[in-house]
């Protein structure tokens, strides 16, 4: 269990052991949850759902549409990963959606400045003190339990988590496990000596076991292995499904700059997505069904193949939708094309769908979140995006 040190002070004022979290339903009186998973260095969504029914598809992707053999069908024209089949599952049991063709603001193709404006929200780049999932948080309509509180998951708060709210920061430790009775130690240590930090220490113990619900071994790499990603989901959700926890949440899995030999890289990375998926899904247990989880990276890659057999930075991609609580089943979006004449600067998927109206749709639809808040908080100068309506069940 990793504490972060900018969440000492939140971690105190909320009580993180979930004294003083309290439930925050919406209108309908259910007890609504929001994931959000942010793939760093830009997924390839012509290989992660690829429109094998497109007539250009093979022309254009070259050995990578060799993966039209063993994607999974969900429409006459996309299929997906063979990687995912436990999302493959969830959307034909109406669980998962894809929102295919589409981008943030962002138009250029630099990592670090299309991951500041996925995640800050903004329009431009500049903007790193807060980001829109913590924003959002701020706009919640007020019930009569206490305000609904965020998590962010990793060694570092993901950037769109991060802001003026109280957030609990989680991440699990890639340290070798220590002797059982050196938390009881520190703390009797404290505990006369620094009542504060003993409090933070005390806080800090039980959300470690909440997380960990003291079961899982701890895996050794980072965000990019399978292994981490899942122990990742099932920590955040383990804190989410307590009666008082968090409700929204960030993670964020590192590793999706797929330059070289794309096929087998893509093919262990949304493996473990995947995995993570369905570890949500088990862990939540009945919460589930008032869940939605957002996947989302900061532009796609090119729709022409390197010659590494890797794709370059791009433009347009996927985003992924699943939970109960998602009207699944569908891919959402306007697609293209793929002839040269469709590409955005002749070389990327054109973007059709503003990745702003997906989130502006489920804060709207499941937290009840009003348009003007989205538009002037959330997503500043965002007016003209309309929230896209009929994602939430």
């Amino acid at each position: 269990m990793t504490l972060h040190r900018r969440n000492l002070l939140g971690l105190m004022g909320a009580s993180a052991a979930f004294g003083g979290f309290g439930m925050a339903h919406a209108a309908t009186g259910r007890d609504p949850r929001f994931v959000t998973i942010i793939l760093r260095g830009a997924l390839d969504g012509l290989s992660a759902v690829p429109p094998v029914g497109d007539p250009d598809f093979e022309r254009v992707r070259g050995e990578l549409a060799s993966i039209k053999t063993d994607a999974l069908p969900l429409t006459d024209l996309f299929a997906i990963n063979p990687a995912m089949p436990q999302f493959a599952r969830l959307y034909k049991a109406g669980q998962g959606a894809v929102v295919h063709a589409v981008a943030s603001s962002y138009r250029e193709r630099s990592h670090f400045d299309g991951q500041d404006i996925l995640e800050s929200g903004q329009e431009k780049t500049g903007f790193t003190r807060s980001g829109w999932m913590n924003r959002l948080l701020t706009v919640m309509p007020k019930g009569q339990g206490a305000p609904i509180r965020g998590l962010g998951v990793g060694a570092t708060t993901p950037l769109v988590m991060r802001g003026e709210a109280e957030v609990l920061g989680w991440a699990p430790s890639s340290l070798s496990p220590v002797d059982p009775d050196l938390p009881a130690r520190l703390m009797a240590l404290y505990e006369q000596s620094d009542p504060l930090l003993y409090k933070v220490l005390t806080e800090g113990v039980e959300t470690g076991k909440i997380a960990a619900n003291m079961t899982q071994t701890n895996a050794r790499g980072g965000s990019a292995d399978p292994a981490m990603m899942v122990q990742m989901a099932q920590g955040a959700a383990n804190l989410m499904v307590q009666p008082e926890g968090p409700r929204l949440a960030a993670l964020a899995f590192d590793g999706w700059d797929t330059h070289a030999q794309e096929t087998a890289r893509l093919t262990k990375l949304l493996g473990g997505l995947d995995q993570a998926i369905a570890a949500f899904e088990t862990t939540l247990g009945p919460a589930w069904q008032d869940t939605t989880i957002l996947v989302v990276t900061e532009f796609g890659r090119t729709v022409n193949p390197n010659g590494t057999k890797g794709t370059d930075h791009g433009t347009g991609t996927v985003a992924f939708l699943a939970g109960g609580a998602v009207k699944g089943g569908r891919i959402i979006g306007d697609w293209p094309g793929l002839k040269d004449g469709q590409l955005y600067e002749n070389r990327d998927l054109m973007p059709t769908t503003d990745l702003r109206a997906v989130i502006k749709g489920i804060a709207a639809d499941q937290f009840g979140v009003s348009a003007s808040s989205l538009s002037a908080t959330v997503f500043p100068g965002s007016e003209r995006v309309a929230p896209i309506k009929g994602l939430i069940a």
